[in-house]
């Protein structure tokens, strides 16, 4: 811990993320295009006239005036195929020709494409990493996500709209030679227009004499005149093709082209054999400064395409560092003194476990280098509310076992292997959300994910080993006759009584009624689904002055956003001169972002109502990343459904499956319900949430189905009905000392961890209190309602037999 520290999120620390999506497509685009003269004079003179035809994009098609010449075709354009590199496309070529009704068509193979699309994002993040590097910025994640997908996430700059010019830049630089200006051009020359005279074009031949990848050095200069510009320098093969150019065409103009635009077109006055230049242009020193690097990095092999933008402000990351700290430290006292408080000197062993459980847990975060986000903290203050629960499983078996034991040694010894197959099957059922969520989600999701992944485990640890260490520990150095349990949980009955069943139809009725109101509130009105779904700009903004927000909507009516959702934001934890507004905006037509020229009109146009109004946050997302996301929210929640049903079936019966799903079931509609009701909005940190309840509530149901299932052995004459209901009183107490430790957490968290993510703690601490409900009075109510077989094994197979006979 000392020497690693935990990497903090942009959430926490401010900076710009960026998700990209690399083009490849167009690169296969562009190597057909590069492809054609080259297989036009190869063809050329054997297989009589060929003429190009419309083509879907990275696939030639060519038709052949002599169509009994196709197998020769044929030959020449598999000579323009390569073997594939890599290992997944041993054996194969990169191209494929083929004859399609006397059409030759050479297109990618699915090998080729695969090889080309790793090798095209694998150069893009290089040369990204470098620009950034060159830009001096520190501690940069770049990632790829998925095919074609690259992460950027950079601390300390100021806005996605720098990162984005940094990086987004193609650089594509090339030599060509100027066949002509403004004319007509062949078939397959390159027409483009100047960079400073958009009206004037070019016609080039389309081969490049040299290009950027022939550059070993670009620095920003000056001209003859003063004038910013930039010099460079060719690599000994690039500077003897320039040399032999410009030998052979003086007095002949030549194109410097920049990501298709002419910069300049000088005429070659001399030989010009040392390999280095100047670039000219309508250039400032910034630009020239910009360019060089870009440069000296590389060129990008393909354009980005850039889907989701978000920039945090250093402000709102140190208010949640802060905000998050105070939470912490309020739920761990908190989760302490309950736990002292209910168990006395087993109390004191709970909170040494959890001190060593933060420990762990830290300590791993920092090995494993994950990155902490505001999520990630809540996931922390989580894990303090939920870690004792394996803890109380046991302190409940040991109470238990010193009612018919009299030694202690046996009684804590049965308690711990008795509380063990609760600890494992409850933790698993988390694990597996946690799986699911790191799987399935992106970002603070993943970021959620690890910490409560990690939690449970070393919570698992503590409580299985480091609690029955030092209780055993204790054992020997005191050898007590007997272990007297201490705390206000002593004070209470050893056993209770409750009929929970006497009720049974008003509680699920109850319960049913909330689900059917749930979905009838979710179709009518509907849930405010946030720009992680939605697509569109959430701007947060802060000011010391008093909000207005009546002037901010005539404002942004003003230039054509009257669609904009503003709202204030409160919370006790701000200053009294702290004033903080959200504004949501939709997208564009044919986009569901803003483009940076609309956004930078929004934030002028408040600045107009308030010149002291701050931006602090500014998130971007595009309509086919919110829809991906969206996809990907309802397959977490369905697939979280199904491997909870599946687990519970193995380890159970499928009454039980079945009585633990609808409860799930119920707990996410009811709280969906919840957030249609009172139009809180619901992102992806919310979905988050709900797999949480959905990890806490089977949680809790399964401690209970696993006392059932023990008693179903012990007791084989009681009633079902009067088993389940001893079996729920047999772990009253645990449900009860779990869910008070956890809403202690989360309340501390809900009160002093910042308005930023007081909906995803509200859904949690919500589905914390249904779920503790739905696994006392839905679960048992459908288990009751379905019955159980409780004949043996051997009976079962034992009736079995005469039938298959």
């Amino acid at each position: 811990m000392p020497s690693s520290l935990v990497n903090l999120g942009l959430d926490l620390r401010g900076g710009a993320h960026l998700l990209a999506e690399v083009d490849v497509e167009g690169v296969a685009r562009e190597r057909m295009d590069a492809l054609w003269p080259e297989l036009r004079d190869a063809l050329r003179g054997k297989v009589g006239t060929i003429r190009r035809l419309d083509a879907p994009a990275g696939e030639l098609r060519i038709s052949l005036s002599q169509p009994n010449n196709m197998e020769d075709a044929l030959q020449v354009a598999h000579g323009f195929a390569t073997p594939v590199s890599t290992l997944a496309g041993a054996g194969w070529f990169d191209l494929e020709a083929l004859d399609e009704n006397g059409i030759l068509v050479l297109r990618h193979t699915e090998a080729g494409l695969t090889e080309m699309s790793d090798r095209v994002v694998a150069q893009s993040l290089e040369i990204i990493r470098r620009r950034i590097d060159e830009a001096g910025t520190r501690e940069p994640t770049i990632l790829r996500q998925g095919e074609d997908r690259v992460l950027i996430e950079v601390p300390g700059i100021d806005s996605a709209e720098t990162l984005k010019s940094l990086i987004g830049t193609t650089a594509k630089l090339s030599f060509n030679a100027v066949l002509g200006t403004g004319g007509a051009a062949g078939a397959d020359a390159l027409i483009l227009p100047s960079a400073s005279q958009p009206a004037l074009t070019y016609v080039l031949d389309p081969r490049a004499i040299v290009t950027g990848e022939d550059l070993t050095d670009s620095r920003p200069g000056f001209d003859q005149n003063g004038r910013p510009a930039v010099t460079f320098r060719f690599d000994s093969a690039g500077a003897r093709a320039f040399g032999d150019f410009t030998a052979a065409h003086i007095g002949e103009p030549f194109a410097i082209v920049l990501d298709g635009e002419v910069l300049s077109a000088p005429v070659i006055q001399s030989h010009i054999p040392g390999g280095s230049g100047i670039i000219t242009g309508n250039f400032t020193v910034e630009e020239s400064t910009e360019l060089s690097a870009l440069l000296r990095a590389g060129a990008l092999p393909a354009e980005l395409r850039f889907l989701e933008e978000r920039t945090i402000g250093p402000e709102l990351g140190q208010d949640s560092i802060a905000a998050g700290a105070r939470a912490a430290i309020v739920g761990l006292i908190a989760v302490c003194a309950i736990m002292v408080l209910s168990y006395g000197r087993l109390g004191l062993v709970a909170t040494f476990a959890l001190g060593i459980n933060m420990a762990m847990l830290i300590g791993l975060l920092s090995a494993i280098g994950a990155t902490l986000t505001l999520p990630g903290i809540a996931g922390i203050v989580l894990t303090m509310g939920m870690a004792v629960d394996a803890n109380v499983l046991i302190f409940e078996r040991i109470r238990e076992e010193l009612r018919v034991e009299k030694s202690v040694w046996r009684a804590v010894g049965k308690g711990f292997d008795n509380a063990f197959s609760a600890i494992l099957d409850s933790n698993l059922t988390g694990l597996l959300t946690a799986a699911l969520m790191f799987w399935l989600g992106s970002g603070p999701v993943r970021g959620f994910a690890v910490t409560m992944g990690l939690g449970i485990l070393t919570s698992m640890f503590t409580a299985i080993f480091v609690t029955k260490l030092v209780l055993q520990s204790w054992l020997e150095w005191r050898r007590p006759k007997a272990l007297k349990m201490t705390g206000l949980l002593s004070r209470l009955p050893t056993q209770t009584s409750i009929n929970f069943f006497r009720a049974q139809y008003a509680t699920f009725g109850a319960s049913a009624l909330a689900v059917v109101v749930s979905i009838f509130l979710i179709i009518t009105m509907g849930l405010n689904l946030g720009i992680d779904f939605k697509g569109g700009t959430s701007i947060r903004a802060e000011t010391h002055l008093s909000l207005d927000i009546g002037a901010y909507r005539t404002a942004l009516s003003g230039i054509g956003m009257e669609d904009a959702v503003i709202t204030e934001v409160f919370d006790p934890t701000f200053a009294p001169n702290q004033h903080v507004v959200s504004i949501r905006i939709g997208g564009e037509v044919g986009d569901a972002a803003l483009s940076q020229t609309t956004l930078s009109r929004v934030q002028e146009a408040l600045r107009g109502v308030d010149p002291s109004i701050a931006f602090t946050s500014v998130e971007t997302i595009g309509g086919k990343v919110s829809a991906e996301l969206l996809y990907m929210a309802l397959l977490a929640v369905g697939a979280a459904t199904t491997g909870i049903l599946l687990y519970v079936w193995f380890r159970f019966e499928w009454q039980f499956s079945v009585g633990a799903v609808a409860a799930l079931i119920h707990d996410v509609v009811v709280t969906l319900g919840v957030f249609s009701l009172f139009q809180f909005r619901v992102d992806l940190t919310i979905v988050a949430a709900l797999l949480t309840i959905l990890g806490y509530s089977i949680n809790d149901t399964v401690v209970v189905f696993d006392r059932v299932r023990e008693n179903l052995r012990k007791y084989r004459q009681i009633p079902l009905r009067d088993l389940l209901n001893l079996s729920a009183n047999e772990t009253l107490s645990r449900t009860l000392m779990t869910s008070l430790t956890t809403l202690a957490a989360l309340v501390a968290l809900l009160v002093l961890g910042g308005d930023v993510i007081r909906g995803f703690v509200f859904a949690i601490t919500f589905g914390v209190v249904i779920g503790t409900w739905s696994s006392i009075y839905v679960a048992k109510n459908i288990v009751l309602m379905l019955g159980v077989d409780r004949r043996s094994r051997e009976e079962r197979e034992a009736a079995l037999a005469p039938a298959e006979s």
